[in-house]
């Protein structure tokens, strides 16, 4: 439908203009009826629809409708599958146009800086590839619906500890490389009509009211024509807010904040243009939902097994001695209270009222002959050993044993963060009990973030469900008993204790600030640069069958940085069961020019084989792939040389590699003065030639000591080193060089 908006605004009053900025209550926006602007509702959450009845309350905290609850993103950013993500995306999108929900909240983007971090069931990845590739896939499939989305939390939100107030202290490259970048993606290329701003301060701005991070790179750079709204509480001060580019303040303010751009309108430190812009953008995204409006049906019953499905996709299977998959029939012990009632999603403002939850005892029943024991107590850690000793006489009697165990609800949730990763003592102790009994023993995980696992070394089989919604039961056992393949791979790196974790010494902070001093080495990028031994590696993920990889190919070995570079690869499932397999594309950089991770993945492609069978995958690289963020420029830069195109199975798991020559036009600016070391000038085409002229005298102060001592004294390494780190000033203290002359010679390297 035609209309046109700034009509619209002109004919509003400056306090309709100003209310359109806040919310009417929790979940609503509020209409203007003269204008035929209408009242929209906006709802939780990333992996299903929280939305609250007709009764919702204020705070936003009473009973949700029934619906379904998909796997989280900690699980599904493993399934590396960009049209699985797109599925759920749109099934997402279908339910809330049945359910007049305008814009889903989510997803969730924000790098898994620490394990710690009590929201990370609800993020994608330590990678922000393949985080902004989920989130990518996620917001199309939603929108295609009509439906819009909310990217989340603008931006550097990796703690929950004092997450309204802290300031997350960045350097501009990490900034870029790591917790911008898995933004970047999503919003140039899905175009999500939200963005939400996070609580917290970056750099001692608060995210809500930078005019840096939501005007200049949202907007300016990244051509965001959507509109920002708040996390709910999240305005420090509306009016310098609404300035810098923060539209929508959620959730409602009673008033106040709205009188205050009114005010602020009137006595002039507000210009009306930008309130009338602000309002525009709402009011665009309002209009762009009520046109697209369709009927549609909530199929709960169709999305259930969806989320099934996407579960099974998802899990990842950790270690297998043989024991997986078990055989129709066998005797098997089921053990854990998660095996009865599973804990299949966190908890906060993502928190669905599912209308059926499928535990993996229930979706065996007719698979084997099985016992179930609980084994163990969820609301307290202690050791019931009663409970226990049932446990172990189950799995004596039995030819398996499963143990279904994991994190209970209070070991994280939004809110707060961990406090170790470690998981309660009575399941770490259950299981060393019954692996002193029982050989065949699988351990199957339900948690939102690593942990860590003393018992790993003693059991047959682990498979990691995560936290995999309301279907997970159906898609354990189907994956239990080789109805199904695993084929999900680790998005994160599990690490073999908390203290290994880059950010251990720096996390959460003291409240106030909290430095992120790791920089760009974050997850794998750390682990992989410090050859630490971990327990399980970024990318990892085992399956009932196996996979080959042979002939890879780039379609050139020279280029420049313009171009695209196109990577094939043949992939055979030489195994004798259908499977799926991630092909992971890594880079290395080779060059030397700046402190960079040993490999980044830059591309993946998940392939389905037949046993036998052979497939050749595609994956391309552009620019991008190869930068790195140079802050002299300000711009991402790809500097000149060598570059490694590896083919892995998980980061620490290379297995074809190719090189290919990369040269670039730009040119990086050398700040050029008396305290330019000697290393930098000579390591440049351009002044090494004037600076090698100008060290004749110097060299020949070097080389005037004669006899065996005056060599052993001078050698060359050590005038090769000192000429490196000295500063151009030494060439008054070593050539006779005046002030003066040295202004010249400086003078001249600034012309070459």
């Amino acid at each position: 439908m035609e209309r046109n908006i700034k009509e619209i605004v002109s004919q509003m009053t400056l306090e309709e203009k100003a209310g359109m900025c806040s919310g009417k209550d929790f979940w609503h926006l509020k209409s203007v009826e003269r204008l035929g602007v209408p009242e929209v509702m906006v709802s939780d959450g990333p992996h299903g629809l929280r939305k609250q009845a007709e009764s919702a309350d204020h705070l936003g905290i009473n009973e949700s409708i029934k619906a379904v609850c998909f796997p989280a993103a900690c699980a599904t950013a493993c399934s590396f599958d960009r049209e699985l993500l797109e599925e759920m995306g749109s099934a997402l999108g279908t339910e809330c146009q049945a359910e007049n929900v305008s814009v889903l909240l989510g997803p969730a983007v924000n790098i898994k800086r620490s394990p710690l971090c009590g929201r990370n069931f609800e993020y994608f990845s330590e990678d922000p590839y393949l985080a902004g590739q989920m989130a990518k896939a996620h917001i199309q499939g939603v929108q295609k619906e009509g439906v819009g989305t909310s990217i989340k939390h603008f931006a550097a939100n990796n703690q929950e500890y004092h997450r309204m107030s802290a300031s997350s202290e960045v350097d501009e490259r990490t900034l870029r490389e790591i917790y911008l970048a898995a933004f970047e993606t999503p919003i140039r290329e899905a175009k999500p009509k939200t963005v939400m701003c996070s609580y917290n301060r970056i750099n001692g701005v608060f995210a809500s009211e930078d005019p840096w991070l939501l005007d200049e790179v949202l907007r300016k750079e990244w051509g965001y024509e959507g509109y920002v709204m708040s996390d709910w509480g999240a305005v420090n001060d509306r009016v310098p807010g609404l300035e810098a580019g923060l539209e929508l303040e959620m959730p409602a303010s009673g008033g106040d904040t709205d009188r205050q751009i009114v005010e602020a309108v009137k006595n002039g430190t507000l210009k009306e243009e930008v309130l009338d812009r602000a309002v525009e953008r709402i009011l665009n995204i309002i209009f762009d939902y009520t046109d697209h409006k369709k009927d549609a049906v909530f199929d709960m019953e169709k999305d259930h097994a969806l989320a099934e499905k996407v579960e099974a996709e998802s899990m990842v299977l950790l270690k297998n001695d043989g024991v997986l998959p078990l055989k129709k029939g066998v005797r098997a012990a089921f053990i854990g209270a998660f095996a009865k009632t599973p804990r299949y999603q966190g908890g906060g403002s993502s928190h669905i009222n599912s209308f059926r939850i499928t535990g993996a005892l229930e979706a065996a029943k007719d698979m084997a002959e099985i016992t179930y024991a609980q084994g163990y107590g969820l609301k307290e850690d202690v050791i019931d050993e009663a409970l226990v000793a049932e446990a172990v006489e189950a799995a004596k009697a039995a030819e398996v044993a499963v143990i279904f165990a994991g994190l209970p609800d209070a070991f994280e949730s939004e809110g707060y963060d961990r406090s170790h990763m470690k998981m309660p003592e009575c399941q770490n102790y259950l299981i060393r009990q019954v692996c002193s009994v029982q050989p065949n023993v699988v351990v199957v995980l339900h948690n939102g973030s690593p942990v860590e696992m003393p018992w790993a070394d003693g059991v047959s089989g682990i498979l990691e469900a995560y936290l995999g919604g309301q279907g997970v039961g159906t898609a354990e056992a189907r994956i239990l008993f080789g109805e199904a393949n695993p084929c999900g791979k680790l998005a994160e790196t599990v690490p073999y204790k908390l203290s290994d974790n880059p950010s251990y010494l720096n996390f959460p902070g003291d409240g106030d600030i909290v430095e992120y001093k790791e920089g760009i080495f974050v997850g794998y990028r750390y682990y992989d640069k410090k050859e630490m031994p971990v327990r399980y590696p970024f990318g990892y993920g085992l399956s009932y069958t196996t996979f080959t990889y042979s002939n890879l190919k780039l379609d050139k070995t020279a280029m420049k940085d313009t171009d695209t570079l196109t990577v094939s690869v043949d992939v055979t499932n030489s195994g004798s069961r259908e499977g799926k397999e991630i092909v992971q594309l890594y880079v290395a950089d080779k060059t030397g020019a700046a402190n960079r991770p040993v490999r980044e993945l830059k591309n993946f492609v998940k392939v389905s084989l037949a046993p036998g069978e052979t497939k050749t995958v595609q994956m391309e690289l552009d620019k991008r792939s190869f930068a790195w963020y140079n802050v002299k420029l300000h711009d991402w830069y790809a500097a000149s040389g060598t570059y490694e195109i590896q083919i892995g199975k998980s980061s620490r798991d290379i297995v074809l590699c190719a090189s290919v020559e990369l040269t670039t036009e730009v040119e990086v600016p050398m700040d050029i003065h008396k305290n330019t070391t000697m290393g930098q000038l000579l390591s440049s085409p351009k002044t090494a030639p004037v600076l090698q002229e100008a060290l004749g005298g110097m060299m020949k102060t070097f080389g005037a000591g004669e006899g065996e001592a005056a060599a052993e004294a001078i050698s060359p390494e050590m005038i090769k080193g000192m000429l490196e780190s000295m500063p151009l000033r030494g060439m008054r203290s070593f050539t006779g060089m005046s002030s003066e002359e040295l202004d010249q010679l400086i003078e001249r390297l600034r012309a070459v």
